[in-house]
């Protein structure tokens, strides 16, 4: 089973994660947002993975801290689960539908962090969620899994559409370079030998 099972606690948060890439896509999240549970919900389900996000944070400020961390401690929470990646298809990518919006993923589990974020979301907020905190959310993700991840809006005009729709296209493109490749036998998925 590729799991871990993290916690971190600041002054601002107290963050714990359970993660299983191998599930069937159940969650339990409370982040201290509705709008973040609801894309972390859709997160664990179309990526297939098992997901527990409990979250204590400072949201009388707001949620900045929170979505960060959450962020810090999934990603860091893949990079156990995944090992030495050993087998795995470590590139993948998708181009994602919702209703008027259009997003592309495309991620390489490649041991170095790097976001091309490209998101154009139109309005502030969504309900009480600032929409600035997305990209917070997949800049942390993405340092601490180290991967390379690009992550372009092609259409859309509802910022509820644009965002969920890049959720789901990264847990899309996650599953499948999370996936293991039965060619590869149990190797390293590149010349160097080391992800």
């Amino acid at each position: 089973m590729r799991t871990s099972e993290l916690t971190r606690q600041t002054k601002e948060t107290h963050i714990s994660v359970i993660l299983n890439l191998d599930g069937r896509g159940d969650s339990q999240i409370n982040s201290g947002s509705g709008f973040f549970d609801h894309m972390l919900e859709l997160f664990a389900h179309h990526g297939r993975f098992d997901l527990s996000v409990e979250c204590i944070g400072d949201t009388a400020v707001d949620f900045h801290h929170s979505i960060e961390d959450i962020g810090i401690v999934l990603g860091q929470a893949f990079r156990e689960a995944l090992g030495d990646k050993a087998g795995i298809c470590r590139y993948a990518d998708i181009n994602l539908p919702m209703d008027e919006a259009l997003v592309q993923v495309a991620v390489d589990l490649s041991g170095r962090a790097y976001l091309g974020f490209g998101l154009n979301i139109p309005t502030e907020k969504v309900g009480e969620f600032d929409c600035e905190l997305v990209a917070e959310f997949f800049t942390a993700f993405t340092r601490e899994l180290r991967a390379a991840v690009h992550l372009r809006q092609l259409a859309g005009d509802n910022s509820h559409h644009i965002i969920e729709a890049a959720f789901k296209a990264t847990a899309h493109a996650l599953r499948r370079a999370c996936a293991i490749d039965s060619d590869l036998e149990g190797q390293i998925p590149s010349s160097k030998g080391v992800l």
